[in-house]
């Protein structure tokens, strides 16, 4: 079909409605319409869809797109038959439809009415659908989602590479690729795996000037802090990304308790609460989407305000898609990754019993984004530079590093150092050999290859060990060096490279940012670092007036660690008091409002504002195996049974019963230790703890003898803390 007399902006107002194309849209739309395959790369709202629904429905037949989402396809389907008035103009093709649905496609594409027929590889690749579109004119097929052909890509597919052979069985049309993100060795690897090597390469700018980028400590805090931005950014739409469904449905909790219009998605989740939680968020009847991966791609919602990595992402490729959802309407985009080393050592554990090979290409993403996120150079730049693009500014002005630059210090001597190393050891090893050999580090690696015995070898141990990381990443993106990503990640020298070790010129740098191993511990609370030691004094000594007037020891009203968080949290109202470590509801209506009475007036008479972020609600994280004991004592099942049913032994399931009590929640024992303990033992080690001026196991034993066992002792201090402190 020719293309020169045709008006494609007139057909882009009739179907579309839009007065003009974006970029490159219509070049790529005439070079697919004049029947030449195409390589599409366009970033995340640049508009990819548009390039194969426009001449789908001007070119004869139907238009085959190969796409691995569900949800896209459904999305898109509805938007192509809104504009048409006849049925069946857009179908697709998958495992969420019934037979009779199947059928309906079926008979749609075979009568010539369907211009657009959306198919995941799976089905594609099908015997029988195969067949069935054999009889059928094949205007041509759309490949989206392209990465997912290749190995390095960031979410590889194996089915994808079968797309090249059943196109062969269905029949030849052209083909055009589409991604929105993919490094040369992607891009090589997908025009190799379809069999369009001569295809017309179309490569937009990585550049969104509107998004704003930043990366932060991971610390404990972490969810206050996530409370108080979205709280700042309130009625704003967002994404929150997590690795694990866990963390997703637990994070969504805790935004819900905090009075957030909060969702989780993943793929766990049953079809109809995911399409449910995808129309809410898209018809703004909650903001906050928690989700996985599995959420966003295709999703077409243009005023995503912001987008947080709660986890650190396993690629820049992954990192740079799931960002590029905010702000595609051109306007505000605020893009917050947390970021703590322990999360990628935890993400090169997951990758442990796979292929070599596959782990090897894991690793070395994995290094990527750990150099994005602790470099202080110009995040931008170092992403457009790891997707093959120059980005020449000194200053983006629009991410953390650049709007608080760090102090550069001259590494002219370091980066001559490090090209020469390179050079030295053959140009066939990574980063961290480089590193290890001019520090002067004689690994086992570098003793078998006799390298430590190379002049060069140690030439940099007099320097600041810190800094050989920021050299080498900055000589990359400067042009000194080169990563050769198909061989492993080997270093280079280029020209520029070895022009500079001719005639060494000034090389600033700006050194990494350090971050601590400590900031973030995920287990245990907070108990938080702004404790306020005055009124921490005062609860304290209240703690004993309640506990002298109650006939009880202090641990019984509140145990330390509870009045930490008081001291931390100014809590003034009961319910905010069960937001404390330690506090039930039974525990905060029995003792509490002395508590909260002596904090407000603390807070009065010190003019202490009660900041918002340090009254985040935590969700009590009860494990399904906590709710269980807790209902199978209601139903005063014998304990040892339920240490049965639940596979632990006696003493584990006592350490769970404890922790259900010590956290406040009441339970009734009584019934059991009636079965199994001598009455008059129950009262001597129930008065013991009422007079003792600790709940200590130890010290318990060495006052009560050897008369009573532990088991029983811990059996009665249950229901001691049951009665008196919840």
């Amino acid at each position: 079909m020719t293309t020169k007399n045709l008006n494609l902006t007139e057909k882009l107002k009739l179907y579309f409605g839009f007065d003009k194309f974006k970029g490159d849209q219509e070049a790529i739309i005439r070079n697919l319409l004049d029947g030449k395959d195409a390589f599409v790369l366009m970033p995340t709202g640049g508009g990819k869809s548009l390039c194969y629904q426009l001449p789908s429905l001007i070119m004869d037949g139907t238009a085959i797109v190969i796409s691995p989402l569900i949800a896209l396809m459904k999305n898109q389907v509805d938007v192509i038959n809104g504009l048409s008035e006849e049925e069946g103009v857009a179908h697709y093709l998958n495992s969420s439809l019934n037979k009779a649905a199947i059928q309906q496609v079926i008979d749609d594409v075979r009568s010539g009415r369907t211009k657009l027929l959306y198919v995941a590889p799976e089905s594609l690749n099908k015997d029988e659908n195969v067949e069935m579109l054999k009889g059928v004119k094949i205007s041509f097929y759309a490949v989206d989602e392209a990465h997912c052909i290749s190995e390095w890509g960031h979410d590889f597919r194996p089915e994808y590479r079968n797309i090249r052979p059943t196109i062969n069985r269905i029949g030849a049309a052209p083909v055009i690729a589409l991604t929105a993100t993919a490094t040369d060795k992607v891009r090589t690897d997908i025009k190799k795996s379809l069999g369009i090597l001569d295809a017309v390469e179309f490569k937009s700018s990585f550049n969104r000037p509107n998004l704003y980028y930043e990366v932060r400590p991971k610390t404990k805090e972490i969810d206050r802090q996530l409370i108080v931005f979205i709280k700042q950014h309130a009625g704003k739409s967002g994404i929150i990304y997590c690795l694990s469904r866990k963390k997703v449905e637990e994070l969504a909790a805790v935004l819900q308790a905090n009075d957030i219009k909060a969702a989780a998605y993943h793929a766990g989740l049953d079809s109809v609460t995911r399409s449910q939680t995808q129309d809410d968020f898209l018809m703004e009847r909650i903001d906050i989407i928690v989700a996985t991966i599995a959420f966003g791609m295709g999703i077409d919602k243009p005023d995503v305000r912001f987008v947080i990595h709660y986890d650190i992402p396993k690629s820049l490729e992954g990192y740079y898609q799931e960002t590029g959802r905010a702000g595609r309407d051109g306007g505000e985009g605020l893009c917050i990754a947390f970021y703590a080393y322990k999360d990628l050592q935890k993400l090169e554990k997951f990758m442990e019993g796979k292929p070599v090979a596959e782990q090897d290409i894991g690793r070395q993403l994995l290094q990527e984004t750990a150099a994005y996120a602790e470099s202080s150079v110009c995040r931008r730049r170092m992403l457009l530079h790891y997707f093959g693009e120059t980005y020449d500014k000194d200053n983006c002005g629009n991410c953390d590093n650049c709007l608080h630059p760090k102090e550069k210090r001259e590494a002219k001597n370091a980066l001559l150092v490090v090209l020469k190393a390179v050079l030295a050891v053959k140009e066939n090893f990574r980063q961290n050999y480089i590193i290890d050999f001019v520090k002067g580090r004689a690994t086992d690696d570098i003793t078998s290859h006799k390298h430590d015995q190379l002049e060069e070898f140690g030439a940099g141990e007099d320097e600041d060990p810190k800094i050989w990381n920021p050299v080498i990443r900055q000589a990359i993106i400067a042009g000194f060096l080169k990563k050769d990503v198909e061989n492993y990640g080997l270093l280079k020298v280029t020209a520029a490279g070895k022009r500079f070790i001719k005639s060494p010129a000034t090389f600033m740098i700006v050194e990494d940012t350090e971050f601590k191993e400590d900031d973030y511990e995920e287990a245990g609370d907070a108990t938080g670092t702004a404790l306020d030691p005055t009124l921490h004094a005062m609860l304290k000594d209240l703690r004993k007036q309640v506990a002298r007037k109650a006939g009880l020891p202090t641990y019984v009203i509140f145990q330390d660690i509870s009045l930490e968080q008081m001291a931390t949290m100014y809590p003034v109202t009961l319910q905010e008091l069960q937001n404390i470590q330690g506090v039930g509801a039974g525990k905060a209506k029995r003792y509490g409002q002395p508590f909260c009475d002596l904090i407000k007036k603390h807070c009065e008479e010190n003019g202490i504002e009660r900041p918002e972020e340090l009254r985040v609600r935590t969700v009590a994280k009860k494990s399904m195996l906590k709710v269980k004991i807790i209902q199978s004592i209601d139903r005063q099942v014998a304990l040892d049974d339920i240490a049965n049913a639940q596979g632990l032994d006696f003493d584990e399931l006592l350490n769970e019963v404890e922790a259900i009590v010590y956290s406040g929640t009441k339970l009734n024992i009584d019934y059991f230790l009636e079965e199994v303990m001598d009455d008059d033992h129950v009262d001597d080690i129930y008065d013991y703890f009422r007079e003792s001026e600790t709940d200590d196991l130890e010290v318990a034993m060495k006052e009560l003898g050897p008369d009573y066992s532990e088991d029983e002792l811990r059996l009665v201090r249950i229901k001691f803390l049951s009665e008196m402190a919840n």
